[in-house]
């Protein structure tokens, strides 16, 4: 364990002497990084523009004790409340499963007034389901009566950017298959400028996804014909994606996620509508990895091991702050 955490910490090191050598236009602070069994550490990564404490929540599984965790080891130099009051601006939710909201629900009461945004079918369960007087308590401005309006729901059209106020951030949305007929979403983030200068960096962030071949679907490869061009310009900054199980998952146990195989194609997809360039340069984030059992170190022992990914691999630590 130490000589894992000495070559985590190495890793770390290089990377941030790296990035530090180019120009940073975004910083990323995950809160939680797996897919399940360890409710203090599920999917929910803050992003702002590089140099603000202006952030945006994408997905929000885990959110107190992520953020205890980043104050306690100096990332944030501030109180947890006023993160989650103060820093993040809003949630961006790419569906309503319970690793992916149950941190939204459960800090509720303590957060201060935010919108959600989703699309629809995601804003729907919120309302519905969750954000209900028999579950827990209505913080929306809509839904079962009465209303405490903390929460103001904004559903996003797919394709269609959106300014997010009183941060520097721009956002779209394209929808993802996880299940079929279950949906996700994957969020196409810009930062339109930092404190010092104009900027057009993106980064991608995918919710829970299953690969074309297996949901039957061509969401995915949709979504890479959109940000090809950004590929091919070098303005994608990192693209945060999942692989929730290793290779030996059976594909009818996936239920709409991906393994290291799966992946890789995925990966090679991209490349050929990117017109077939090389990925070497780009960053990709390794998310919901499932800790059941050996799962969350053979994902990355295959996920390194396959070289014909010629991705940046980078395994995203809880409360590990990332820049690009």
């Amino acid at each position: 364990m130490n000589i894992y955490r000495s070559g985590w910490t190495l890793f770390c090191l290089c990377w941030a002497l790296e990035a530090g050598a180019q120009k940073t236009s975004f910083t990323v602070v995950p809160l939680g990084v797996r897919g399940g069994l360890d409710e203090s550490n599920l999917s929910a990564y803050m992003v702002a523009a590089a140099g603000s404490n202006d952030y945006i929540c994408l997905d929000a599984g885990t959110l107190y004790a992520g953020i205890r965790k980043a104050v306690d080891s100096g990332v944030f130099a501030t109180s947890v409340s006023n993160v989650l009051k103060n820093y993040i601006k809003a949630y961006f939710i790419s569906h309503p499963h319970l690793d992916h909201v149950a941190g939204l629900v459960m800090n509720s009461p303590e957060d201060s007034a935010k919108t959600i945004y989703g699309l629809p079918f995601c804003l729907d369960v919120l309302k519905e389901k969750y954000f209900t007087w028999e579950s827990w308590a209505n913080f929306g401005d809509e839904g079962e009566k009465p209303l405490l309006k903390k929460y103001h729901y904004a559903p996003l059209s797919p394709g269609e950017e959106i300014a997010v106020p009183n941060t520097h951030l721009y956002v779209q949305a394209f929808p993802l298959s996880h299940g079929a007929p279950y949906q996700s979403t994957a969020f196409l983030v810009r930062s339109g400028e930092t404190l010092a200068q104009k900027n057009d960096a993106r980064l991608l962030y995918l919710g829970d996804t299953g690969a074309d071949t297996i949901e039957h679907s061509n969401k995915l490869h949709q979504l890479w014909e959109a940000i090809a061009p950004l590929v091919k310009a070098g303005k994608l900054k990192a693209v945060f994606i999942e692989v929730s199980f290793p290779n030996e998952q059976p594909e009818k146990l996936l239920f709409g996620h991906l393994t290291p195989a799966l992946l890789q194609k995925e990966m090679a997809d991209l490349a050929k509508t990117a017109g077939g360039i090389s990925l070497s340069d780009l960053p990709v984030v390794i998310t919901h990895r499932k800790p059941s059992g050996n799962q969350e170190r053979m994902i990355q022992q295959e996920l390194e091991a396959d070289h014909t990914l010629q991705v940046k691999l980078i395994f995203p630590q809880q409360a590990g702050r990332l820049d690009f």
